[in-house]
């Protein structure tokens, strides 16, 4: 089980909570278990979502493992000009 840090706009979709816990071993697994648990994350889960994980920013990175007792936190996409 894990600790997983919300950005503001993700907070209403989770009752207004700013961490959640959810059980997953990947970022694939913890997206799928996300939209489960709220229903209201999945708009913002589709237009793109940043996961931090120790520090280490992963986009598009699905398989990536979430290690026991990592600090995770998702982040808003920032788009590149």
């Amino acid at each position: 089980m894990a600790d997983i840090h919300l950005w503001g706009a993700l907070r209403p979709a989770a009752d207004g909570a700013s961490v959640v816990q959810i059980e997953a071993k990947n970022i694939r697994e913890l997206f799928r278990k996300l939209e489960e648990a709220y229903p209201g994350m999945g708009p913002h889960l589709a237009r793109g979502v940043a996961v931090s994980i120790d520090g280490r920013i992963y986009r598009d990175s699905w398989e990536t493992a979430l290690p026991e007792g990592a600090e995770i936190y998702l982040l808003p996409r920032i788009q590149g000009g």
